[in-house]
C-alpha cells in the first residue's frame, strides 16, 4: 500500500462526517428560517433547501433511489402543490406581523421537552450497544454478482409497500384537486 492510497482511505471518512455534519447544519438552519420567516413562499423555498439538503445525506448513504425519489416527490411534487396552494389561495406575498401569536414560548417548550424525553428514551435504549464495524446496507444481489441498493429498495416499494405507495400517490393528486377546486369557488 502506499502512502498516497493510505492518507486517501484515511480521509475518507472524515470528508463523509465533515459533509455529514455541514448538511445537517444546513437542514437545522434552513429549518428554522422556515417557521421564523415572515414571508410564506420564502418559507417554501427555505422548505425546499430543507428537503435537497436531504438529498446529500442520502446520496452519502448510497441510497440513491430514495435520493431521487426525494426530489422527485418531495421537491418535485409537494413544494410545487405548496407553492400553487399559496398561489391559488391568494396569500400575501409581503412580510406579515401577525403570524406569530403569544403562545410561542409554548411550543417552544414543549418542543426542547420531546427532545429531551427523545433524547433520554435513545440513550437508555441504546447506550450500550456498538455500532457494526461494517456498515454495508444488505443488499439483492444480480447476475453479475454486485449488489444495488436501489433494486432492493425497488423491490420493497414495488412488492410489501405497494399498496401504501398508491395510495400516497391518490392523496397527493386528491389534494391538488381539491386546491383546484377551492381556486375556482373563489372565482365563480
Amino acid at each position: 500500500m502506499t502512502l498516497a492510497s493510505g492518507l486517501l482511505a484515511a480521509d475518507t471518512p472524515v470528508a463523509q462526517n465533515v459533509f455529514f455534519y455541514l448538511m445537517s447544519a444546513v437542514i437545522i438552519a434552513a429549518a428554522i428560517a422556515v417557521v421564523t420567516t415572515k414571508n410564506v413562499v420564502r418559507a417554501a423555498l427555505y422548505l425546499i433547501v430543507v428537503f435537497a439538503s436531504v438529498v446529500g445525506i442520502y446520496l452519502l448513504l448510497a441510497a440513491e433511489f430514495v435520493a431521487v425519489t426525494q426530489i422527485l416527490v418531495y421537491i418535485g411534487a409537494i413544494m410545487v402543490l405548496m407553492l400553487f396552494g399559496i398561489m391559488l389561495t391568494r396569500a400575501k406575498i409581503g412580510r406579515e406581523t401577525d403570524l406569530t401569536n403569544d403562545n410561542w414560548w409554548l411550543g417552544l417548550a414543549t418542543a426542547v421537552l420531546l427532545v429531551g424525553v427523545m433524547g433520554y428514551a435513545l440513550i437508555d435504549a441504546y447506550s450500550d450497544d456498538k455500532l457494526p464495524r461494517d456498515t454495508q446496507v444488505a443488499t439483492i444481489v444480480d447476475n453479475s454478482g454486485q449488489g444495488s441498493n436501489t433494486a432492493t429498495v425497488g423491490d420493497a416499494i414495488f412488492s410489501q409497500y405497494l399498496i401504501p405507495f398508491e395510495v400516497v400517490s391518490v392523496l397527493l393528486t386528491a389534494a391538488l384537486v381539491g386546491a383546484i377546486v377551492l381556486a375556482r369557488k373563489d372565482r365563480g
